[in-house]
């Protein structure tokens, strides 16, 4: 396919740290960042990740997609905020990071790996070896207003 070719040199690398202003910014495309959340607080959250995966365009080293795993390092691994600039999108580079962070945890023998699906995003991860879990919902805790 002649549109995968177009950024076949976008490298995929694991980090411990990057420039924030790029990484807000692939929060704010997946709709992930808000007004109050803090700049400072990205340092720490790629520090907290089990392990942090950014793609980069190699004409300018700017990230353009980033991925990362939550994990105990032993038994389980998330998959958590997978996302590709729009202008990056469809030649590939998700399915590239999401290989790169299954790769990570398989050679580190966990082979439980699991994600929540965005809305109208779960075909991608179905392409790529994931399937719904029967029977089990994604919860989330909601701290009620007393």
């Amino acid at each position: 396919m002649i549109k995968e070719k177009k950024y076949q040199d976008v490298e995929i690398k694991m980090v411990a740290e990057w420039p924030e202003r790029e990484i807000i910014n692939l929060y704010k495309v997946g709709g992930w960042w808000k007004k109050s959340d803090s700049q400072t607080n990205i340092k720490k959250l790629m520090q907290g990740s089990y392990a942090f995966f950014v793609a980069i365009n190699p004409c300018d080293g700017k990230a353009v997609g980033m991925g990362r795993l939550l994990s105990d390092g032993v038994s389980d691994a998330y998959i958590q905020d997978l996302v590709v600039l729009p202008n990056y999108r469809g030649y590939g580079i998700g399915k590239r990071l999401a290989k790169k962070l299954i790769d990570f945890c398989l050679s580190r023998k966990i082979s439980w790996i699991g994600l929540i699906s965005e809305p109208g995003q779960s075909r991608f991860y179905t392409h790529i070896g994931f399937n719904p879990m029967k029977d089990y919902v994604p919860m989330r805790y909601c701290q009620k207003k007393e």
